[in-house]
């Protein structure tokens, strides 16, 4: 365990990973510590094509809901020094989240890749259509559906789905680079279970390319072991000091 600051100099390239656990420290709730259910509903039944089939109505309820609670949240203090740290970094700095709710995005971070997509785009069912901005609360009824007719649907990666190969592509292909550029690499952690993929293997990759790796959690993650240094503690409390980030 380590509780010294990060290794980030000038030249240092730095891929970020953050998980629900950064995004609870702004009051959005993790689903997790919940039993994982939300209004008595497994997580799994109102988040995949399974359930969208089934009751596109009550998964659309789920999303209203969510969509809800992150347009009342704030970016807290940690959200906040990972986009000051990408503001002294520029293109060494990439920021993964697994978080859906548009946070980071409101912190000011815009070298940000999210990997299970966004609370804030739709995107329908049935055709090709790209996905596109959408803000509404509550959806429905009716629920809105797409001009070939199929029912529209959250710009979420849901359980049972593939990642977009777009992003698994930019977030390997900046840990090859910073492999091979000869310049300090450093990948970090935040707020993660450890347990869902491929994201739990980031850490794996990363070392491979010569990271220096940093887990920063509340609650222990189960890939911790995958890591050179964990940090326990909060994030809003632990990640300002790690990053050198004052305020």
């Amino acid at each position: 365990m380590s509780d010294g600051r990060l290794p980030i100099g000038e030249r240092t390239r730095v891929l970020v990973l953050t998980g629900a656990g950064i995004s609870a420290e702004s009051g959005l709730a993790t689903f997790r510590g919940a039993g994982g259910l939300w209004d008595g509903h497994p997580v799994e039944q109102v988040a995949s094509p399974v359930g969208f089939a089934e009751d596109p109505e009550l998964v659309w309820s789920f999303y209203s809901a969510r969509r809800r609670d992150a347009a009342a949240a704030e970016p807290n203090a940690a959200h906040r020094a990972l986009a000051a740290l990408e503001e002294r970094l520029g293109d060494r700095f990439l920021l993964a989240t697994q978080n859906v709710d548009g946070l980071h995005a409101r912190a000011g971070s815009r070298r940000l890749v999210e990997v299970h997509g966004s609370l804030w785009r739709t995107r329908c069912s049935g055709c090709m259509r790209p996905a596109f901005a959408d803000a509404t609360y509550p959806v429905g009824p009716p629920l809105p559906r797409c001009a070939c007719g199929a029912l529209l649907r959250p710009d979420i990666v849901w359980f049972g789905e593939l990642l977009d190969p777009a992003t698994t592509r930019s977030i390997d292909r900046f840990m090859r680079d910073a492999g091979g550029s000869g310049d300090p690499f450093v990948f970090l952690a935040v707020g993660t279970s450890g347990n869902v993929y491929p994201a739990a293997g980031y850490v794996t990759a990363a070392r491979f390319f010569g990271a220096d790796t940093w887990l920063l959690n509340l609650d222990p993650a189960e890939n911790a072991g995958a890591f050179d240094h964990t940090v326990e503690g909060s994030a809003v409390q632990s990640l300002p000091r790690l990053l050198g980030i004052d305020g």
